[in-house]
């Protein structure tokens, strides 16, 4: 019978403890959760600043669909490009500090939209090996020469620099690696750019909003302009609290994505009002610091308090907090244990993960209470005592 690997496939991976199922969830984004008509606190999202759920920013997508409707209707280059998107653009790309910034409907079209236009046969792109999964796929599918260097190694992607020969070189890179909480050593990255005449990309998805001195990220963080950073991609469904991607980069860059970028030619445009919304959400990011100071509290006081439960937690002070427990059937016994307390963390297993490096991937969002945190502690701390789920030394 046709496909019969369908069904042996998704029987292999229940029984290793890889079988993924959606979990449905009630009412509005936050930390308080409904699934299954229980209140659950929530420390798996990626809402970083607490905006997804702001009354400012609801108003504005609401006023701004009674102006504008919902959908686009058509695609950038046809009919669909709003008014709404092109202040946006201008909007990010001033508080970017690029010249011109390109919309995307989310960031694996971003990256996989960049990546296949800039690069092609004769050329070479360089990855992280912890990038992104829509950062590795499209290096695969660009056709260029693709290599991956050692995480965050700068002697490892030096030596594939010096290997490299003629053509375009790309060193891609998360700016915040998303599994592992970690950051891109940015400034030397951008000095072996340079040395080698290579471009750098970074994925910044997870460094907007959360990270610099008015949440513009890593580039901000290191005062990296666009002649260190070529090209700059950043989420809008994180630490922006709504929905979309963008590129950033030169007036050249831009112009030619808009020309051969795929997934920006052929998609429908993001609804005009979802832009307005975003504009909204901008404005917040920048100007509201209180919520960065309040997350670095949290990540400092979570991470002092579990230094003493024996619990591995890795080198992050970005608000993804991963705690690694080895297996996979330990993960979701973990995560199982914390939902019996309310508590509701995702169990990260390959091939998201390295297997034997399953973990927690706890995030912090401005909107937790520091009594919040006490109960993830707690709960941590009978998992420890009581379940015996501490990993073993």
């Amino acid at each position: 019978m046709a496909f019969e690997h369908l069904s042996r496939s998704l029987a292999d991976k229940k029984s290793n403890h890889l079988y993924r199922q959606r979990l449905t969830v009630n009412g509005a984004q936050g930390v308080r959760l409904a699934v299954n008509g229980q209140s659950m606190l929530s420390f798996c999202s990626n809402d970083y600043l607490g905006l997804a759920n702001h009354p400012d920013i609801k108003r504005a997508l609401i006023d701004s669909v009674w102006q504008v409707g919902v959908g686009s209707g058509a695609s950038h280059l046809v009919s669909g490009h709003h008014r709404e998107h092109e202040l946006l653009e201008q909007e990010l790309a001033e508080a970017t500090g690029r010249d011109r910034v390109l919309l995307f409907s989310t960031g694996y079209m971003a990256n996989l939209g960049a990546i296949t236009s800039l690069m092609g046969k004769s050329g070479l792109v360089l990855e992280d090996r912890l990038n992104h999964a829509s950062l590795l796929d499209a290096g695969l599918f660009s056709g260029a020469r693709f290599t991956r260097y050692l995480h965050n190694d700068l002697t490892s992607l030096k030596k594939k620099l010096q290997r490299a020969g003629k053509g375009d070189k790309l060193i891609v890179t998360d700016g915040v690696f998303s599994m592992d909480g970690d950051m891109a050593p940015m400034p030397e990255l951008a000095a072996l750019a340079e040395e080698y005449d290579a471009w750098l990309m970074v994925d910044d998805a997870h460094g907007f909003g959360p990270v610099g001195p008015t949440g513009m990220g890593v580039t901000e963080l290191f005062d990296l302009p666009q002649s260190k950073v070529q090209v700059l991609m950043g989420t809008l469904g994180k630490g922006f609290g709504t929905f979309g991607a963008f590129i950033a980069g030169s007036d050249a860059l831009i112009e030619y994505l808009i020309n051969t970028a795929r997934t920006c030619i052929y998609t429908t445009a993001m609804p005009p009002a979802l832009a307005c919304a975003t504009r909204q959400s901008l404005r917040m990011v920048r100007n509201e610091s209180w919520r960065r100071d309040h997350l670095s509290q949290l990540i400092e006081a979570f991470r002092a308090g579990v230094s003493g439960l024996g619990l591995q937690l890795m080198a992050s002070n970005s608000p993804i907090q991963p705690v690694v427990v080895g297996s996979s059937e330990k993960a979701l016994a973990w995560s199982g244990f914390l939902r019996t307390r309310g508590i509701l963390v995702t169990a990260i297993r390959p091939p998201t993960v390295a297997p034997g490096t399953a973990r927690l991937r706890i995030t912090f969002s401005a909107e937790h209470t520091h009594n919040d945190l006490r109960q993830l502690l707690q709960a941590l701390q009978e998992g420890v005592e009581s379940a015996g789920l501490k990993p073993p030394e």
